[in-house]
């Protein structure tokens, strides 16, 4: 048996349990050696914990579905001005490789680890498809994304969150601003950043034209009375944690005539737009992505 096929039906054994005790990982409730110690705990039919682990884990490779060296694009890194953040945040820009005129952007947010090469590639997709796409790295204040999602998720999370939180507000302002720019501005963010592009249109107003949170938490809710783009949200079936704010933030969205759509995939986990780990679900993010880009097309162009 290849290594690949041993992973295929390694992710495909994976009990919900270990699903659970990875976003209790990823989101700081447990440290890494009590989800260890969970995982050897169980025998999944008889698979070693190492080989549990690394498709739990992240695994770049599987990523990237847009290369950076592809011709229709052109990709970059750029700083920005963050006065009420950081003083100045960075990101991997990316724009189509042909501008021939005014072109909607869209601010892609990462998780709660920086900007890492998933980020990167979502990015890219959009860029491919004629978005202008900006994707800032929150921990550029410390030298910016480490190659290592748990040395990441440490960094984000020794920042001051409400620093953070500002340095996407601009980001999102100066990407606006982009020389190529209808004017026109969109939001996508995954986890965290699905959070940050609920806050972004709380605070943005109408300088946000079209918002998509994955499997996000909703701003305050003294600030959310004040959204005005529309919305469109995904959330996958097994993430209670974030499904049980929903009924609540629904009811806020219904209170001021919102303009939102939000879609629950059935049986996927927290992150299944995700292609670098056993939680991803080829199909329903297919279908989520796909639903993402005639939202943006509908509300930028």
């Amino acid at each position: 048996m290849d290594k690949n096929t041993l992973q295929q039906e390694v992710d495909q054994a994976i009990p919900q349990e270990a699903f659970d005790w990875y976003d209790d990982y990823a989101h700081g409730r447990i440290d890494r050696r009590e989800f260890l110690g969970k995982l050897a705990g169980l025998a999944v039919l008889g698979f070693s914990v190492g080989s549990i682990t690394a498709a739990l884990l992240p695994d770049y490779a599987r990523a990237e579905q847009v290369s950076f060296n592809d011709p229709d694009i052109k990709a970059t890194y750029v700083s920005f001005s963050s006065p009420q953040g950081h003083g100045e945040g960075r990101g991997y820009m990316v724009t189509p490789a042909k501008i021939l005129q005014p072109t909607p952007t869209v601010l892609v947010v990462h998780e709660n680890r920086g900007l890492n090469p998933y980020i990167e590639d979502v990015a890219r997709r959009l860029a491919k498809v004629g978005f202008i796409a900006f994707a800032p790295d929150a921990l550029a204040p410390l030298g910016g994304y480490p190659g290592n999602d748990d040395q990441g998720r440490e960094m984000q999370k020794s920042l001051a969150r409400e620093k953070v939180e500002q340095d996407f507000i601009a980001a999102a302002q100066y990407l606006k601003s982009h020389p190529n720019s209808s004017g026109k501005l969109g939001a996508v963010g995954f986890c965290f950043g699905g959070y940050v592009v609920n806050l972004l249109a709380a605070v943005l107003g109408e300088e946000l034209n079209a918002g998509v949170p994955f499997y996000g938490t909703p701003a305050a809710k003294s600030l959310r009375r004040s959204i005005k783009a529309p919305l469109m949200l995904h959330f996958a079936e097994l993430d209670k944690r974030v499904n049980d704010t929903w009924p609540d933030y629904e009811a806020d969205l219904k209170a001021i005539n919102a303009n939102y759509q939000a879609f629950i995939y059935a049986n996927v986990n927290h992150g299944f737009h995700n292609d670098s780990t056993a939680r991803y679900a080829k199909e329903e993010a297919e279908l989520a992505w796909q639903r993402t880009l005639g939202f943006f097309n509908q509300q930028l162009r």
